[in-house]
């Protein structure tokens, strides 16, 4: 999709693809923290879900 959308941007303002493609990946180290972040808040949210419905699945096994 990111290549289709980079084609028909270089077909129609070939300046403003090529400034996207250098700065592409900029964009991608400036926001690689954020992503590791969301994964670890979505282990502890995780964690957190499963701590609280372990109760449930013990008494559900018994």
């Amino acid at each position: 999709m990111k290549l289709l959308i980079f084609c028909i941007l270089l077909v129609m303002c070939w300046p403003v693809a090529l400034v996207a493609l250098c700065l592409y990946p900029l964009v991608w180290l400036v926001l690689l923290p954020f992503r590791v972040v969301g994964i670890a808040v979505g282990g502890a949210l995780e964690l957190v879900a499963a701590l609280i419905s372990l109760p449930a699945r013990v008494i559900r096994a018994i």
